[in-house]
C-alpha cells in the first residue's frame, strides 16, 4: 500500500453521514459502494457509523457523476458483481474510485457481501480489492446482513480504527 500523500490538490467530499458524539474528528472513515438495489446502503445505515466517530462516504452510482475524494483512513466496503464470474466481481464505480492514487493511498482495509450461490466468487470483490491495495480483508456477509454482521461490522470498525 502506498503511503499517505503529504500534499494532494484534489477536494476532499463531503461525508454522507458525519461523525457524532462530541468527538473533535473522526476515527476514522467507511466509504461504500450500493448499486439501486441499495441493499448495501441500507446494511450501512443500519449500522448508525455516525454515532460510534465514523465518518460515511458513498461512492456514485451514476458513473458521470463528480468524483468521490477521501482524504482519510477508511475501509471500503462492497457489493460482489459478476453472478460468480470473478473477473467482473468489483463495480465499475469502485474501480474508477480506487484507479485514483489519491483515494487509493487512504485505504486500509476491505469489506464485502456476496452470494454464497456464486460458490468460490462468494465475496471476491473483497479478495480482488484487499490483494490489489494490499490492505487486509476484514469481513464478508451474505447478501443484506444480519444484525450479528451489524454487530460485527461496527465493532470491528471501532476496534479496528481505534487500535
Amino acid at each position: 500500500m502506498s503511503e499517505t500523500p503529504e500534499h494532494d490538490d484534489a477536494t476532499p467530499g463531503t461525508p454522507e453521514t458525519a461523525a457524532a458524539g462530541g468527538r473533535a474528528k473522526a476515527i476514522g472513515a467507511l466509504v461504500y459502494f450500493s448499486s439501486a438495489s441499495e441493499n448495501t446502503s441500507r446494511f450501512v445505515a443500519g449500522l448508525k457509523l455516525g454515532e460510534a466517530g465514523i465518518n460515511v462516504y458513498r461512492i456514485p452510482l451514476k458513473p458521470n457523476a463528480a468524483m468521490l475524494n477521501v482524504r482519510e483512513p477508511y475501509v471500503i466496503m462492497v457489493p460482489t458483481y459478476g453472478g460468480g464470474d470473478a473477473r467482473k466481481a468489483v463495480p465499475p464505480q469502485v474501480k474508477r474510485f480506487l484507479n485514483h492514487a489519491g483515494n487509493r493511498a487512504w485505504i486500509r482495509g476491505v469489506i464485502a457481501s456476496g452470494n454464497t450461490n456464486f460458490g468460490s466468487a462468494y465475496g471476491a470483490a473483497g479478495d480482488i480489492i484487499a490483494a490489489k491495495c494490499r490492505v487486509p480483508y476484514l469481513y464478508r456477509f451474505e447478501l443484506m446482513g444480519t444484525r450479528e454482521d451489524s454487530r460485527k461490522v461496527r465493532d470491528g470498525l471501532v476496534r479496528f480504527f481505534t487500535r
